[in-house]
């Protein structure tokens, strides 16, 4: 994918809506109507495809919505969805309010604040799906924020993760508390350490990590970015960290891995002894299909790590809203759900509220296995939120302009 594609962001998908106007949104349909239409339809869903597990999931949802709707699903893989948040842009531009080539989008931060301050996403469809009664609203409240930005009902939670370190414990004895003691352990074991370059999420999240727990008022992150002088100010430090810590990387910090499969390889591979995960049962996961030792284990921070929920929301102007809406349906069940949080297919924890399950529903998450990798609840940590969108936005360009190639 050309770099300068990957590096185009939300900030200037932004500034490219100027004196673009969508058209008046229609009324969203009915979960009767959804029901009705979705037979027939081809799904184009824009997703990120940088995981083969990721990958295989979405086929068996393919075929799943095959066999109880009579929906194609295509996945259109994408590396950035910065991708498809361009191509919904592209479409409004040239005066395509109808007939658009993306249906279903993964979606969340700031893609989603650009899409949704501009008018761009099909909508408020979510409380019309069954299953979202099922969602925990209450003790999950980001199934209803999207890095700070209310979700209000323009797209359908599907999945949460929390941020995570994996490490191979047949050589480390102990692991860093805190981003200082990552850097202090970096130092005491050059080139063992790294993470994925922005703007893959991965890295994008070990970043904003790193500055909740460096600046000196985190509550900050919590609103918009004034301006360039509140920029600097709060992330100086986050600047100076990593000054210090990337000579200790892996290649000394002159070449970082691509995404998380990449450098969860490096460990595999002995390369690393410690690398960053955005899935707590991800380490098993990978285990069980032999691609981690079965040495690696998982570790948090002792002040909380960065969690959030990811989401698909469908474009103002995709062509099929119906099946848009019973896919979406679909990956709320808690039969997607559970296939989702068993490491075997994918690891992530689900959205749903347990005890809103009947009997035979719950069984389907009590029988997922867990292994030596896998960390229960009550270890896993307080969850920090995430930043502002703004602050992510500009947080990637200026590590570009201090690292990127």
């Amino acid at each position: 994918m050309n770099r300068g594609l990957r590096l185009l962001g939300a900030a200037a998908l932004a500034a490219g809506l100027a004196g673009v106007s969508p058209a008046p949104a229609a009324q969203p349909l009915t979960w009767e109507q959804a029901l009705e239409r979705a037979p027939g339809q081809t799904l184009y869903w824009n997703a990120w495809a940088g995981d083969e597990r990721v990958n295989a999931y979405i086929a068996w949802v393919g075929a799943r919505l095959e066999e109880l709707h009579g929906v194609e699903l295509v996945h259109v893989k994408l590396t950035d969805t910065a991708e498809a948040v361009g191509r919904v842009l592209a479409e409004t531009a040239a005066g395509k309010t109808e007939g658009g080539s993306v249906d279903l989008v993964w979606l969340n931060g700031e893609n989603f604040a650009t899409m949704k301050d501009n008018g761009l996403l099909y909508g408020p469809f979510v409380e019309a799906l069954p299953n979202f009664a099922l969602v925990d609203t209450r003790n999950k409240p980001t199934t209803l924020v999207d890095f700070t930005v209310p979700t209000d009902g323009l797209e359908a939670p599907w999945g949460m993760a929390k941020l995570n370190f994996v490490y191979d414990s047949a050589r480390v004895e102990e692991t860093p508390a805190s981003v200082r003691g990552l850097a202090e352990w970096a130092a005491a074991h050059p080139g063992r350490f790294t993470y994925p370059a922005p703007p893959d999420f991965l890295g994008s999240t070990f970043l904003k990590q790193a500055l909740i727990e460096l600046t000196e008022d985190a509550d900050l992150l919590q609103r918009p970015v004034e301006d360039d002088a509140q920029f600097e100010a709060a992330t100086a430090p986050l600047w100076a960290y990593l000054e210090t810590l990337h000579p200790q990387l892996w290649r000394g910090g002159r070449l970082f891995p691509a995404s998380g499969p990449a450098q969860l390889q490096l460990l595999d591979d002995g390369e690393l002894d410690i690398a960053v995960s955005f899935y707590p049962s991800e380490a098993q996961s990978l285990i069980d299909n032999g691609r981690l030792p079965e040495s690696a284990r998982v570790f948090l921070l002792e002040e909380g790590t960065i969690g959030n929920t990811h989401f698909v929301a469908i474009p103002f102007n995709a062509q099929a809203k119906a099946a848009a809406m019973v896919a979406a349906n679909f990956l709320m069940s808690p039969e997607a759900q559970a296939r989702k949080q068993d490491p075997r297919h994918w690891g992530d924890d689900t959205v749903l509220a347990l005890d809103r399950l009947d009997p035979a529903q719950r069984a389907l998450f009590e029988a997922i296995p867990a292994g030596p990798a896998t960390l229960p609840p009550d270890r896993l940590g307080p969850v920090l939120l995430e930043p502002h969108p703004s602050w992510m936005t500009r947080i990637e360009a200026e590590w570009a302009r201090r690292y990127g190639a």
